[in-house]
């Protein structure tokens, strides 16, 4: 009798994960477990002292602290599992959780990348038209700004996902990757993939590339605006709003670009597992030290937090 290929025939993936060395998966399990908790207590502290403090009830926090709430999210629906995958023999994971999981990882991120786009809107705005900006970034436009954020990016996931769900696979089920991401999946598929690698490469360069674009053009006309300014300490207060802001954007923009904006062709396994960990684990755990350590307002805002505790 004919094998069926098909995905209705596939009941799971095997996840291979970061290495394939039994001697690494203890070492591997402590350190992102530590940063997996690292992530959870700093993005939650960010949360807190935002809320904590009315003086942060600005949009450029209102941002940062739905930033914190993705990023929360964005680990969970990755770490864990891998982190169970290390202890595990089998390192399975069903063909609808596979699909759940690219869901959630792909609607998180853009997400994120939405949110990274409306924080540099809003310091364009404070910068460039500082006179106009309590009107443009008024707690409706903010609101107005995370739901279209939310809507695009669950609706790109729902496009993907769907997408993903009409490949078929054969033999090979073994995933070279710590999750179920688009391209280490497409690899494993044996229909022709031609016709998905363009969908994906065009919706990814219209969803991804977007929110990129309009961080670029914020950021020339704050450069422009701040050049403009006659002292040189007013041109490093205007510079110091944006310093942690544009970090984030570089690690996050950095490692996704190289990852995604390349023919399947081009895809390799050790390469892209490291740039993937860069944007999934490193930058998510980062983002609390980035926005408190050189901000003023949000180390105040932890110290009124640490008061209460106390309290």
């Amino acid at each position: 009798m004919e094998t069926k290929n098909h995905s209705s025939s596939t009941s799971a993936f095997v996840l291979l994960g970061l290495s394939s060395n039994p001697q690494l998966q203890t070492p591997l399990f402590a350190i992102f477990l530590s940063m997996y908790l690292v992530t959870i207590v700093g993005n939650m502290l960010i949360i807190l002292a935002i809320r904590s403090d009315s003086r942060l009830h600005t949009p450029m926090y209102f941002f940062l602290s739905n930033l914190s709430f993705m990023d929360i999210c964005f680990t969970t629906v990755i770490v864990p599992k891998m982190l169970g995958n290390l202890l595990s023999q089998t390192k399975a994971i069903s063909y609808v959780g596979c699909l759940v999981q690219m869901y959630f990882f792909i609607a998180l991120a853009n997400t994120d990348s939405y949110l990274l786009a409306s924080m540099a809107i809003d310091r364009l705005m404070a910068i460039c038209n500082p006179f106009h900006y309590n009107a443009a970034m008024s707690p409706r436009h903010c609101l107005l700004m995370l739901l279209g954020s939310c809507t695009i990016s669950h609706l790109h996931a729902l496009f993907r996902v769907l997408l993903m769900s009409h490949l078929s696979f054969c033999a090979s089920h073994v995933i070279k990757h710590f999750f179920c991401d688009t391209q280490p999946v497409l690899k494993l598929s044996c229909s022709d993939t031609s016709s998905s690698q363009i969908v994906v490469m065009t919706e990814t360069l219209a969803v991804i590339v977007t929110p990129f674009l309009c961080i670029l053009f914020s950021y020339l006309r704050i450069i422009i605006a701040v050049l403009r300014i006659p002292s040189a300490a007013g041109k490093w207060k205007a510079f110091s709003t944006c310093g942690s802001h544009l970090t984030v954007v570089a690690l996050f923009y950095g490692s996704v670009i190289y990852v995604y904006f390349r023919p399947l062709s081009m895809y390799s396994v050790v390469k892209d597992r490291v740039a993937t960990v860069m944007y999934t684990v490193v930058t998510p755990m980062l983002n609390p030290f980035i926005y408190s350590l050189r901000n003023k307002d949000m180390k105040r805002g932890l110290r009124k937090l640490r008061d209460r505790i106390h309290l």
